[in-house]
């Protein structure tokens, strides 16, 4: 059986930088009527950048929404209708100073489908060359090699807590355990 929900009206409650929120009507499969919140995003793109030992280049930054600091993979926002291949590289040069000689996707999700039109494109990045870091203005960043095994640990210890790099860390490591 397929499930469905009819959009009746919207309304655009507020126009950020980064983010719109909306509200609309809907209709249920039992006929009744509800509203849905929903927040509309470019999207972003995930980069699991792997190098010749084995491990990935990862960044640690300040999240102002969660109070705290974060280890995550290489990330950022596409612009509208942007390719997300395109923003993976330039991510990966930005976030890392490094560029990829070999791409490969390891799929697409969405973090928060409940409210977030948001999908974030993966991708292993490999044959990694160094050039320069040149982050944007007001991006504070570390940037750090850890191996693929030792973060699927801290994957599964809880100690990285961000869904796009706990994704990504475990699809690649399965995809390499089947080599």
């Amino acid at each position: 059986m397929e499930h469905e929900e009819k959009k009746l009206s919207s309304k655009m409650i507020y126009q950020g930088r980064v983010v719109t929120l909306r509200t609309d009507m809907v209709e249920l499969e039992n006929g009744q009527i509800t509203s849905r919140e929903v927040i509309e995003h470019p999207g972003g793109v995930g980069i699991a950048a792997l190098d010749r030992d084995g491990c990935l280049l990862m960044v640690r930054q300040f999240r102002y929404p969660t109070g705290t600091q974060l280890l995550e993979i290489p990330a950022g926002k596409l612009e509208y209708g942007e390719d997300p291949l395109t923003a993976g590289r330039r991510e990966l040069e930005e976030e890392t100073g490094h560029i990829a000689a070999r791409w490969t996707s390891l799929g697409q999700l969405w973090p928060t489908p409940a409210y977030d039109m948001e999908m974030i494109h993966l991708f292993l990045a490999e044959d990694l060359t160094p050039t320069r870091q040149h982050l944007d203005p007001g991006e504070f960043l570390t940037v750090e090699r850890i191996p693929l095994q030792r973060l699927v640990k801290l994957v599964l210890d809880g100690k990285v807590r961000d869904a796009k790099t706990q994704i990504a860390v475990l699809k690649l490591a399965m995809a390499r355990r089947g080599r």
